[in-house]
């Protein structure tokens, strides 16, 4: 049996609280509409378009941080979008993906020695995580949060990415070195049923990709499974180029 459909790992998140969206705007700001009334400006830690996931109207919900230098104390969590809840944090899929390794979710993954995070690669690039083993050698992998969903089909990106394009590059170069390398899609919403690139709205990044397939960088895809109070990997998602 596949571990995957037996195991999983998951987060769970802090206390939420639920409101209204009044609109996303200048990337990581968003107005909410709070169920008590009141409104508040949140923290958004998405940088993407958040096409399919940023509707106003929608109900949210929102974290809230006790540090008191933080400008704006509400981080934006989760949007309702009717046919699934949608993670649009995406510091979320790096901590998921690590917490599933580390505890040996993923059997493409497992039976690495020591899981590293933020790696360094060049003085400008780093990687999500490094698998080292002194048997198995280096696995580096790069996630990505994916939110885009049209007609069931995940996309990524939701907008053009040259940072997204170097990570393409770094793993092909070092995958050419001798390393395993791995692109880790996390799906953080429960409506999909495959993945594609998005090349209707950056086909560079999409060439890319295929580009990296071809000189052996492995794709991966898995969905979520997100409550109101936890999000944990899903199932593994079937992909096409």
């Amino acid at each position: 049996m596949n571990p995957s459909d037996t195991a999983s790992a998951s987060i769970v998140w802090p206390e939420l609280f639920r409101g209204v969206l009044i609109k996303r705007y200048k990337r990581f700001l968003a107005d909410v509409r709070l169920d008590d009334g009141s409104l508040v400006t949140a923290h958004c830690p998405n940088s993407g378009a958040m096409t399919t996931c940023s509707e106003s109207g929608r109900p949210v919900y929102l974290s809230l941080s006790d540090n008191p230098k933080r400008k704006h104390p509400y981080t934006f969590e989760l949007i309702d979008m009717g046919s699934s809840l949608v993670g649009v944090n995406t510091n979320v899929p790096n901590r998921l993906v690590k917490s599933a390794v580390m505890a040996q979710v993923f059997p493409e993954l497992s039976g690495y020695e020591l899981v590293t995070s933020e790696v360094t690669i060049h003085s400008s690039t780093r990687l999500d995580l490094m698998l080292s083993d002194p048997i198995k050698g280096n696995c580096y992998i790069e996630i990505k949060n994916c939110t885009l969903v049209e007609n069931g089909q995940a996309r990524f990106p939701d907008a053009v990415t040259s940072r997204g394009l170097k990570h393409l590059d770094e793993l092909v170069s070092l995958k050419k070195k001798g390393h395993r390398c791995v692109m880790f899609y996390v799906i953080q919403r429960m409506d999909a049923s495959k993945f594609a690139p998005a090349d209707h709205i950056d086909p560079v990044y999409g060439a890319g990709l295929r580009k990296a397939y071809a000189q052996g960088v492995e794709i991966m895809v898995y969905d979520t499974a997100i409550t109101l109070s936890s999000i944990s990997t899903g199932k593994k998602v079937p992909w096409e180029l």
